[in-house]
This record gives C-alpha cells, sequence and structure tokens, in this order.
C-alpha cells in the first residue's frame, strides 16, 4: 500500500496541483457573472417572477423543501433584482467570494422553492455557482486584483480546469444517451416539437421538413456526445467551437432556453490555450510559464470532496436504471438526469374526495388552485399529483373533514394514447413519497405507450 502511495501522489499531485495559465477561468468570470446577472433581471422584465412566485397560491417545492417559500407580496422581485446586482459583482470581480456564495444560495432557494418551471439549465447554474465558490477565478481581470496587486496571479491550479470540463462533459454525454430511445431516433419526437413552432417568422415552414427532424435526431446526439472531446483535441478544436455556436444558437432561437446556449458557448474559455484568449481579447499581460507544483493545506480533504461531487454527478443520473419501469412512464428519476427536450407529456386528472365519515366521494374542483403552468405539470407528473393530494387533505383539514383523496388519471407521451397512470383505488392522501424507489400507485407502463 505504502509503495503505491509513493508512485501514485506525485503522479497525481503533478496532474492536479501544477500550476496553469488562468485566462480562460477569468474571462469565464465575467461571461458567468453577464448571464446569471441577465438572467436575473430578465426573469423580472418576463414575467417570469410574476408568473412562477408571485401569481400561484402556493408553489411545487421539491419535495422535503416546503419550508422554502416566496417572499409575501412583491418580495420576489427585490430578491430577483438583488441577485441581478449581485450577478454584476461577480462579473467585476468585486468581492468574489461573498457575491457568488450569495447568488448560488440564493440560486438554490429558487430552484428548490418550485419546479413548475423546471428547467436543465437551472440545475447546472446552480451546480456551476456553488463550483465557482470554490474557484480562484478572482486573481485577475477584477476589482479584487486590481485594488489588491498582491493578490493578482496569471496561474491556477490544473485541477481547477479538470474539475469543470469533467462537470460538462457529464452534462453532455447524458443527455446524448439519453435521447437514445425509439421515438427520438425516428424523428417522431423532433417532429412533434417542431409543429409548434410552424407560426415562427422566416424559419416556421423551413422547420417542418423531415429532413431538419432527422438533422436534428443524429446531429443532436453527435454533437452531446463528441463536442468535448473535440473542444480538447486542438486539432478539432476551432471546428468544434464552429459547430457550438451553430447548435447552442439554433437551440436559442428556436427553442428560446434563456442563458443555457450562451453559458455553453462560453465553456469554450476552458479549451482554448491561453495565447489564443490573450491574442482574441488583446489582453495586456504575458502568458503564465509557472511550472511550480503548489501542494495546499487541505489537499486530501479537497481531493476527497471534489472525488465525491464528481462521484455523485456520475451516479445520480443513473439512479431511473434502478426503479421500477421506465422513466418516460413514470417520470421517477428524470430530473437531475440530463434528459434534456426528450418527450411530450399531457395528462388528464380528476380528483375524488371521499369523507370518511359519510364515504361520500365527491368531484374536487383543483383547477381554481393552480396557474395554467402548474395546471399542465399536476396532469401528467406523478410528484405534483401527490403533492396537490397532500394540499386538499390540509385544505379538507383546516375545514374540520378528515378526508381519503383519490384521482383518475390518464397520461399520453409524445404521440402516443391515453393510458391510466395512476391506480385509481389508491388513498393518495395517505400515501407517502419515495425519492429513491418506485411508487405502486403508479400503473405499468403498458406496450407501446408512446406510439401513436
Amino acid at each position: 500500500m505504502n509503495f503505491l502511495r509513493e508512485i501514485t501522489w506525485p503522479v497525481m499531485n503533478n496532474f492536479l496541483f501544477k500550476r496553469i495559465d488562468n485566462t480562460g477561468l477569468s474571462l469565464w468570470r465575467i461571461a458567468f457573472g453577464l448571464l446569471i446577472s441577465i438572467e436575473a433581471f430578465g426573469a423580472i422584465a418576463t414575467g417570469w417572477v410574476k408568473q412562477v412566485f408571485i401569481k400561484p397560491q402556493f408553489t411545487f417545492n421539491f419535495i422535503g423543501f416546503e419550508f422554502l417559500q416566496p417572499l409575501p407580496g412583491n418580495g420576489m422581485y427585490f430578491y430577483f433584482a438583488l441577485m441581478g446586482c449581485i450577478g454584476i459583482l461577480v462579473m467585476l470581480g468585486y468581492r468574489y467570494k461573498w457575491a457568488m456564495a450569495g447568488y448560488a444560495l440564493m440560486w438554490t432557494c429558487v430552484y428548490l422553492m418550485q419546479k413548475s418551471s423546471y428547467n436543465n439549465h437551472y440545475y447546472l447554474m446552480m451546480l456551476l455557482c456553488w463550483l465557482m465558490v470554490f474557484l480562484p477565478a478572482n486573481r485577475y481581470l477584477s476589482l479584487d486584483a486590481k485594488w489588491k496587486p498582491n493578490f493578482k496571479k496569471y496561474s491556477m491550479p490544473r485541477w481547477v480546469k479538470v474539475v469543470f470540463i469533467a462537470q460538462v462533459w457529464m452534462v453532455f454525454t447524458y443527455a446524448a444517451i439519453a435521447k437514445i430511445y425509439p421515438q427520438w431516433l425516428d424523428g417522431s419526437v423532433p417532429e412533434l416539437f417542431m409543429k409548434g413552432k410552424k407560426s415562427y417568422w422566416l424559419i416556421g415552414d423551413f422547420l417542418q421538413h423531415k429532413w431538419v427532424h432527422f438533422s436534428m435526431v443524429y446531429f443532436g446526439i453527435l454533437f452531446d456526445l463528441l463536442v468535448i472531446p473535440l473542444l480538447l483535441w486542438k486539432r478539432t478544436r476551432v471546428f468544434a467551437f464552429c459547430l457550438s455556436l451553430f447548435f447552442h444558437l439554433f437551440n436559442s432561437v428556436v427553442f428560446q432556453v434563456g442563458i443555457f446556449p450562451y453559458m455553453s458557448i462560453a465553456f469554450a474559455f476552458f479549451f482554448f490555450s491561453s495565447e489564443t484568449l490573450i491574442k482574441r481579447f488583446r489582453l495586456k499581460r504575458p502568458v503564465s510559464k509557472e511550472q511550480e507544483i503548489t501542494i495546499p493545506k487541505f489537499k486530501t480533504l479537497g481531493i476527497t470532496i471534489f472525488s465525491l461531487y464528481l462521484l455523485v454527478q456520475l451516479l445520480l443520473p443513473l439512479r431511473h436504471w434502478f426503479i421500477k419501469d421506465d422513466v418516460l412512464w413514470t417520470e421517477e428519476g428524470h430530473r437531475l438526469s440530463w434528459r434534456m427536450m426528450l418527450r411530450s407529456r399531457s395528462g388528464q386528472l380528476i380528483f375524488w374526495v371521499e369523507d370518511k365519515a359519510t364515504c361520500q366521494r365527491n368531484n374536487y374542483p383543483y383547477a381554481p388552485l393552480l396557474t395554467s403552468d402548474q395546471l399542465k405539470n399536476v396532469k401528467s407528473k406523478p410528484d405534483f399529483i401527490w403533492q396537490l393530494a397532500q394540499r386538499i387533505k390540509k385544505i379538507e383539514a383546516e375545514k374540520g373533514n378528515d378526508v381519503a383523496i383519490y384521482v383518475t388519471c390518464k397520461v399520453k407521451i409524445n404521440q402516443g394514447s391515453y393510458h391510466t397512470f395512476i391506480d385509481p383505488e389508491v388513498n393518495l392522501a395517505a400515501e407517502k413519497w419515495l425519492p429513491f424507489k418506485h411508487h405502486e400507485w403508479i400503473l405499468p407502463s403498458p406496450e407501446d405507450y408512446s406510439v401513436k
């Protein structure tokens, strides 16, 4: 064992702690700060804050985080405005650690506070924000470095780049793997998505062509699978960057997914050489030639924490394989697994409330409790249905009624037919939520349920 350590530790130290130029990290911090600021201010300007946090009577939290509630009145406008200002501080590199930690905490609360408007890039933003808290991203091109000359550095340890690229690689790789299923490969899912874009000015009719749908199918898989390796290899880096520009700008125009495409384009800062970046951005600085290996005081603790983090990120998207039935049908294990733009899901839902004293069962008018976004989600997603059942139980209990709650629910996946989704004989008010297990009240997936 000692012999193995004598061999592996020097190699690991040289690989992880050897100092490299930090131009890419500094430029990424500026771009990231700008984008998270735009995300916060844009959420106010586009009405997202109103729709998601102010208009609803209640939000569908991530289960277990019900204690996180929106601020009353117009408080969430001020909350997001503060986040936007903090994002600017991150971009400028002023009091960077505090600013980045503040935004990470506030965005984590936003993320866990609601899931009616779930988007993979919200989750990725949360992960990147916390990663950035621990990265020395303010050592150059920052107000912190300008006002404290001794603080300025032109280099960083290599582990910074390794951790960041590993995180991005997992996102794109899992996105590619998730697309390998029949209804994506035969072009029917892209075709379904593009039908909703038919009214787009100039490109609406173009997006209806079959060859466009099949191009999306295979270009999407190949791009997600190969873009990181191609960016890592010097000979294909420029080609991969051009593909990245096309792919992400196409997604931005067609799917309108906020800052995610531009954040993905900015990932390129970690792949291009410092010489290239310094030249292209006309930075008046030398390329760091430091070759020293700086071992941090808490090396073992740091390696352990980041190794565990990457291991969780590697395993978490796989959890649905260990849960009974198909994730496409059950939704169990769908979130946090980089299953991006894969399916269309709709449902029909009736809630039945049965008074335990009289055994009288009545249709419950739940629609007035919800916004349009919440209504769309609750009709087809099991955790929403369960949470609404708990909410109705609480409302009835406050009236002095002891009730059982049943649902009649049918769900349609992609262009398939409607099939019964929830066991109508199960009292959902009495069921517990199992985050890593299958819920037996979700009925087994019918054969060819997602095929027209």
